[in-house]
């Protein structure tokens, strides 16, 4: 089974964003939904920020989406990989909210790191 390897579930309120996530972080996170019976996170998007993940976080609470998970990242190239990583292990855009793949850094020409992907070339 495919782990986040991230912290959480928290509650997706800009309170518990600032209560957990430090301001000008980069790193990954992941959005979504519990299981009815409330063990089990339920990954609907994953997604990243190069800069400031919580602010990013923020960005995204008119999202439908009641709990998040994050980490960080020590570079935006590791973040990227992170994300790609979770973007393929959680479905892609068949399983996820994603529906394209993620993005390279601006002025990078990184290639996802996941074996036979082709959608960045």
């Amino acid at each position: 089974m495919p782990s986040l390897d991230m912290s959480g579930p928290f509650d997706f309120t800009s309170q518990e964003i600032d209560r957990r996530v430090e301001s000008k972080r980069i790193g990954n996170y992941a959005l979504g939904n519990m299981k009815d019976d409330g063990t089990t996170f339920i990954v609907k998007y994953v997604g990243r920020s190069d800069t400031y993940l919580n602010a990013e976080l923020k960005a995204r609470l008119d999202k439908p989406y009641r709990k998040f998970k994050f980490s960080y990242a020590s570079s935006a190239r590791e973040a990227f990989e992170k994300e790609c990583h979770n973007y393929h292990d959680f479905g892609g855009k068949e399983s996820l909210d994603n529906k394209v793949h993620p993005a390279r850094s601006p002025g990078t020409n990184w290639s996802c790191p996941v074996l036979g992907c082709t959608e960045l070339q």
